[in-house]
């Protein structure tokens, strides 16, 4: 299936035949219903599960990390002055992280028609203001409107991935957001966290599991892929985050007492590389980062990662092969499309234990 090399060191090691009707397209029936796959490291086991039974694969004193970002309406549908349709993606705020910005850093579309200076009319009271391109391709825009937060909420629709095929519904405003989403700021959900109801998390909190709450705004620099061979030489994208005071001590006291980091996504697990030290201790940090965490380099900030199943060629796919080991990552991938797994934001979960 992929490449056989020892150590996963290469983008190419990295592809994949995946058949495109796993590509999940709405979510389960029920957030706790999705799929789990449990891959122990110690052995090479891999034990297919219901997400529901995670609280047997958790003890008391563990803690599980929460991304609590929230996603907000960042796609922006408008029309151009000649009546012709238009796209506006939100990427985020020029400065700092208020959704209360008049100046973004976006992705628009169609590219070629949208110089600078251009307007896209998203309501009869909002319109898009074309500024300059970035050194990544993307443009500054300007919101022309009173409240451009209000605006966005009123005007704008879910950001569904690209692999997701068809138009946002009433349905993705709820099931695209994690149930403990608290801070608008992403333009892409932390998908690992969409598996969580309150009663599972409840039940995880009787059990003596803790929770522990961090804050990473995911960009759409998520879902790009590796384009060069050496993944040493891709460029990684940046992303806002917040690790607070508490949850440094919460994590450094549970370590402190045989107790299990688990992290909950991939977001949570670039945000604990993030502000880990060599002696596995937590500190407080905030700011952006664009930490790459890829095979040879160990993981230090969780003990366990739950996750979901990610595109070829991807740096989240490189993540997991640094969590779970590649040989062991590839062999799981290689039974999730045997077995007939969901893949990506609405697909089923992995926990690398």
């Amino acid at each position: 299936m992929m490449a056989r090399r020892a150590d996963g060191t290469r983008t190419s090691d990295y592809d994949f035949p995946l058949p495109t009707e796993l590509i999940a397209q709405t979510p389960a029936a029920r957030r706790d219903e999705s799929r789990l796959m449990v891959v122990d490291r110690a052995t090479g086991t891999i034990t297919h599960r219901i997400f529901r039974d995670l609280p047997e694969y958790l003890r008391a004193g563990d803690a599980l990390v929460l991304n609590t970002t929230r996603v907000f309406r960042a796609r922006l549908l408008g029309t151009r002055a000649s009546g012709a349709p238009a796209e506006v993606l939100l990427l985020r705020p020029v400065e700092g992280a208020s959704l209360d910005a008049t100046r973004w850093e976006a992705m628009v579309q169609p590219g070629a028609k949208l110089k600078p200076g251009r307007t896209v009319t998203i309501a009869p009271d909002f319109t898009v203001e074309i500024g300059e391109a970035t050194e990544r391709g993307t443009r500054i825009v300007r919101l022309l409107v009173e409240d451009p937060a209000a605006a966005i909420a009123a005007h704008g629709h879910v950001p569904l991935p690209p692999y997701i095929e068809r138009a946002d519904s009433a349905t993705d405003v709820e099931r695209y957001q994690t149930v403990f989403a608290k801070q608008e700021g992403s333009v892409a959900a932390p998908t690992a966290g969409l598996h969580f109801t309150p009663e599972l998390l409840a039940t995880l909190e009787a059990q003596g599991v803790r929770h522990a709450e961090v804050l990473l705004h995911v960009g759409a620099g998520t879902f790009k892929p590796v384009e060069v061979d050496d993944p040493a030489q891709h460029e990684m994208h940046s992303e806002w985050y917040e690790f607070p005071e508490r949850t440094a001590s919460l994590l450094n006291a549970t370590r402190e007492a045989g107790g299990r980091v688990c992290a909950v996504g991939t977001t949570a697990l670039r945000t604990l590389e993030t502000v880990v030290g060599a002696d596995g201790r937590y500190g407080t940090a905030t700011g952006e980062t664009a930490i790459f965490i890829r095979p040879p380099n160990p993981v230090r900030g969780a003990d366990h990662l739950i996750t979901n199943f990610h595109l070829p060629r991807s740096t989240l796919l490189m993540l997991v092969a640094a969590m779970a080991g590649y040989d062991l990552m590839r062999h799981a991938y290689e039974v999730a499309v045997q077995e007939r797994y969901r893949f990506y934001s609405y697909g089923d979960a992995m926990l690398i234990r």
